[in-house]
């Protein structure tokens, strides 16, 4: 089987910071990392190579920095590393994002076989948005399997998957056919150490570089800042809340003195709560 993890070369959250003017991120000069969530991803698709085999490629879009973050990628063990770079690419909001990564996809399928899985993390710790995993879904036609927490049964054969999906009301289970695309959650794996043969596979390993050209793109006005409809019209900390957390004692209260004293303390809990329910 063939999986696709698409990753995201990320700032350092902790050392972020925002253009005054323009309010998107500032990227020079500021550390990157692949995207934490996008790790989960890429340990479950190397899970799934490792029991039924098959290959991994491992996609990103970026500036030509961003192939530090596939060569780390492939120290993990994925099989191959695709960039997708180019200037017309830069300002790319998640609608730009996935017009272009849907469409190296379809490439990647044309030059290493088409895709069974495809995979994301369930959102990225610069943007937040959880839209690229299910844009990219849109754009390919494919069924997706949104805040995965583990992959079940697989049947090549049947061209079916299992899998457990986090929900507020708990855990779904859900049955999908292939291809289709998962995004997965935080702490569902935990990201293996890569081999030494591995790491040194990666470091003189040849990165595919594509362009817009070389991908196939066939609207560059779909790309980057001109493809990107969305305006940010203002980043902001928020303040800090001047109401302190109560400690309610409950040890000697009987259960409906305790909600009452809760419904007191937040006149407006209970009409949320009713509000709530009568969507479900």
């Amino acid at each position: 089987m063939h999986s696709v993890v698409c990753i995201k070369q990320v700032p350092d959250s902790a050392q972020i910071r925002v253009h005054p003017v323009t309010n998107t991120i500032m990227r020079q000069g500021v550390p990157t990392i692949i995207n934490p969530y996008d790790l989960f991803a890429l340990e479950a698709a190397l899970e799934l190579r490792d029991k039924f085999g098959g290959e991994v490629t491992i996609l990103t879009m970026g500036p030509p920095s961003a192939e530090d973050s596939l060569r780390k990628a492939l120290t993990f063990g994925a099989d191959r590393a695709v960039l997708l770079t180019d200037r017309f690419f830069a300002g790319a909001d998640t609608l730009a994002t996935t017009y272009a990564l849907a469409t190296a996809i379809r490439k990647i399928g044309q030059e290493y076989g088409k895709p069974d899985i495809i995979f994301t993390g369930k959102q990225t710790i610069d943007g937040d948005t959880a839209q690229v995993g299910p844009g990219i879904a849109k754009r390919l036609g494919l069924l997706q399997l949104t805040y995965v927490a583990r992959i079940g049964a697989l049947d090549l054969q049947a061209r079916s998957l299992e899998a457990e999906r986090r929900a507020e009301g708990g855990v779904q289970v859900l049955r999908t056919k292939l291809p289709c695309l998962i995004t997965m959650l935080e702490a569902t794996n935990q990201i293996r150490r890569g081999a030494m043969a591995d790491a040194l596979r990666a470091a003189r390993a040849d990165i595919v570089k594509w362009s817009a050209q070389d991908a196939g793109v066939e609207d560059i006005s779909k790309c980057g800042l001109r493809g990107s409809p969305t305006i940010v019209k203002r980043v902001f900390a928020p303040s800090a809340r001047a109401e302190k957390a109560a400690f309610v004692e409950a040890a000697e209260q009987p259960a409906d003195a305790l909600i009452e004293a809760i419904f007191k303390r937040q006149p407006t809990l209970e009409a949320d709560l009713a509000a709530l329910a009568r969507g479900f």
